[in-house]
């Protein structure tokens, strides 16, 4: 009887920080036998004070990590110009990585940090490269009303999100995909798009693809105010800002930021809704819905120029639980007619 030696495992370095890197970390923790891997490190943010009690509180990939007892760096950056970068890539170095597997880390990897593993650094990215490069690849989809999106395993370069793709996986958009709905999806492809790149890694950098420079675009970062909403732009281009961000608006026309109302919720626009009241006005305080009259539509050409209502779900006023329609019609916060300011 011949015994075949198996191969040397391949010598695993994981970085990433926040949930969307701990599904791939699972992913990879649940087939390190299949793939024959071994993880021997995971690299995550160090540990930050956050919410109200600004309590210490370590990022959903250390956790995980630690539950699976493997060693867990935090440094605080690679750069050589800090003070701890070179300890940081000597660190590094000392764990003798094969590949490195990166997902929404948040630390720059300086050159030096991806040639250390033998086979390079690997990126798990929410976006079908080399559309939305960059820091919000999710938030920026929805806002553009992409029908499809998906995950993008690269092989990291110097530049942002600029490296050769080793594989992709498409995901589609609905007209009720949140960021969050919309997040878990794409963090439960990561996890299985990096498996299969990792069951053939040779197979697929040897076949890896150039990303087309002139197809690129950027997901820049979020800002808060790209959550106020502007009752002027169209009912498709709201409801696509309420599902991709914290969207807010003001029934106090001073826009005093202690009086922000965050809109949650808004169903699909229907097409047949349509209205010739002001933008911004508040046409019925429904048990289903609240509706509001939008601006002229811009994004549907078939219903170019006309103005559409918008049917909102859910609602959430300064120091209070998110409250549904049915909620709010039975309460005194709103009353048809009444308008939100933009």
């Amino acid at each position: 009887m011949k015994f075949i030696m198996s191969q040397t495992p391949l010598r695993v370095v994981f970085a990433g920080t926040p949930e969307f890197a701990k599904v791939a970390l699972q992913a990879l923790i649940s087939h390190q036998k299949a793939l024959n891997i071994d993880i021997v490190a995971v690299y995550t943010q160090p540990d930050r004070k956050s919410g109200r009690g600004q309590k210490i509180s370590t990022s959903p990939v250390k956790a995980l990590a630690l539950a699976n007892n493997i060693a867990v760096e935090q440094p605080e950056s690679f750069s050589l110009k800090s003070a701890n970068g070179s300890v940081s890539r000597e660190t590094l170095k000392h764990y003798r990585p094969d590949i490195m597997v990166v997902a929404a880390y948040g630390l720059i990897l300086p050159l030096g940090v991806l040639h250390t593993p033998k086979f390079g650094c690997i990126n798990i990215h929410g976006s079908l490269l080399p559309r939305w490069r960059g820091a919000a690849p999710i938030q920026r989809a929805i806002l553009a009303g992409d029908d499809t999106t998906g995950i993008t395993i690269m092989q990291m370069a110097q530049g942002l999100d600029t490296g050769d793709m080793l594989y992709k996986i498409e995901c589609p958009i609905t007209d009720t995909d949140t960021t969050q709905l919309l997040h878990d999806k794409l963090a439960k492809l990561g996890g299985e798009a990096i498996v299969t790149v990792l069951s053939d890694l040779k197979n697929y950098q040897q076949n890896a693809q150039k990303q087309d420079d002139a197809l690129a675009n950027y997901a820049e970062k979020i800002t808060t105010a790209e959550g106020e909403i502007n009752w002027q732009n169209d009912a498709i281009s709201i409801q696509r800002q309420i599902r991709a961000l914290n969207a807010f608006t003001y029934l106090d026309e001073h826009k005093d930021p202690n009086s922000r109302i965050k809109i949650i919720k808004a169903a699909p626009i229907k097409l047949d809704q349509q209205t010739h009241e002001p933008a911004g006005k508040i046409v019925s305080v429904g048990r289903n819905a609240i509706l509001v009259a939008c601006g002229k539509n811009a994004t549907n050409h078939q219903h170019q120029g006309a103005q559409h209502l918008i049917n909102i779900t859910q609602m959430q006023w300064p120091g209070g639980k998110p409250l549904t329609a049915e909620q709010i019609a039975n309460g005194d916060k709103l009353n048809d007619g009444d308008i939100f300011h933009s």
